[in-house]
């Protein structure tokens, strides 16, 4: 029988599947609900159009996780297609219409004449444990910041200059701000007795945060409007913030022990600059596997640190940051770069270079970045750990 290729567009209720032959001519077009037995019985129908069916999709988790775990369970090869290459394929097609039928004959056909597309595979459990975990606390880092935003902003509306005194992502300010909230409770409360209350609630250097919040309650003795509800939502905001960071360090603490648990870790965590988190997020965003990418010229693509050519006509060596590619990736490269230039001297060397060479920082940051995948993908290859220097390579 003759191969065949089947496109699913996927959605969070329903599927659509078409099926194509060689010449692209249509074999079957059916929309089937997001549950096992419908999806079942479209995969064994597929399967009786041809022994060989390779399978194309629009999504690699969310609505489309079923299907594509009952696909790889049954051993069928499925390959990603971003809905931003769908949609730039469609304008090569006949038709200006968009259905649900038009998209998947799309990914079909994007399936059948591509052999660049990244192939779906069932990630371990540890990998997939990563990617909630890190999901998780990359929303609650969010609400975090958000919240501590409009704290700031409340807070500035009664008590500019305490709001300039504290440091808000410390707990100390945040436990002084759910007892008091104005200048003048602050002013009544007296530094001894706000002392106390401070190392009551096992607040270090209780007395100088005591003392800096005495001296800006002593510079303002004006009452604004709107104070007393303003102090409320000031105390609720920091305890809000307060319960946000131990939600995010309870995170920490699986993310960790479930990461401990990869083979991998010892070899990632001993990168300079790649902690537990960070090397779970680069988990989360590979899979783990490596062999996937197939060298690390294509991890450094996809993680947005290679640069692209831009060339036409007489103009050559025209490169520019790359406009696809997975954000979460790249975050991880750049952010574990900056750490790795504090803490090791090798990185610090390599971005000074840069940086006389007339880099901005940025570049020469993303220039370390792009070194260092290179040096993470050996390390994953060997299976090593990071050392200041290699080993060296022994005589044939």
């Amino acid at each position: 029988m003759a191969a065949i290729w089947a496109g699913i567009d996927a959605g969070k209720t329903h599927h659509h599947c078409v099926a194509i032959d060689e010449s692209g001519h249509r074999l079957l077009s059916r929309r089937v609900a997001n549950d096992e037995p419908e999806l079942l019985e479209l995969l064994a129908d597929v399967l009786a159009l041809g022994d060989d069916v390779t399978w194309g999709i629009d999504l690699a988790d969310g609505g489309a996780a079923l299907a594509i775990s009952i696909l790889t369970n049954h051993a069928q090869p499925v390959h990603y297609i971003s809905g931003r290459a769908i949609q730039r394929a469609s304008e090569s097609y006949r038709g200006e219409g968009k259905t649900d039928a038009r998209d998947a004959a799309v990914i079909a056909d994007q399936a059948r004449i591509r052999r660049d597309l990244h192939p779906l595979q069932t990630g371990d459990e540890t990998v997939t444990d990563l990617k909630i975990l890190t999901g998780r606390r990359t929303d609650l880092v969010a609400d975090r910041t958000r919240t501590v935003n409009r704290l700031r902003a409340q807070l500035t509306e009664i008590f500019p200059g305490l709001e300039r005194a504290l440091d808000l992502t410390n707990t100390g300010p945040l436990v002084l701000l759910t007892g008091y909230q104005t200048p003048a409770a602050l002013r009544r409360t007296g530094k001894k007795r706000l002392e106390t209350w401070l190392r009551n609630r096992k607040v270090l250097r209780a007395d100088r945060l005591a003392e800096t919040a005495l001296e800006a309650a002593g510079r303002q003795h004006t009452s604004l409007p709107g104070e007393k509800l303003t102090a409320q939502m000031v105390h609720t905001l920091a305890r809000e913030v307060m319960t946000l960071n131990q939600q995010v360090a309870e995170l920490d603490k699986a993310i960790e022990a479930r990461f401990r648990e990869h083979r991998d870790f010892e070899v990632i965590t001993s990168m300079p600059g790649l902690g537990v988190i960070l090397g779970a997020e680069f988990l989360a965003a590979t899979g783990g596997d490596m062999t996937a990418f197939g060298t690390a010229d294509r991890l450094a693509g996809f993680g947005g640190v290679a640069p692209v050519p831009r060339d036409s006509g007489k103009i050559n060596g025209n490169l520019r940051r790359p406009r696809r590619y997975n954000r979460r990736l790249q975050r991880v490269f750049y952010v574990s770069a900056l750490f790795s230039i504090r803490n090791c001297d090798e990185s610090r060397q390599f971005y000074e270079r840069k940086r006389a060479e007339g880099k901005r920082h940025i570049q020469a940051v993303l220039a370390l970045a792009r070194r260092r995948v290179n040096v993470l993908w050996a390390l994953l290859r060997d299976g090593r750990t990071y050392e200041l220097m290699p080993p060296a390579a022994h005589a044939a």
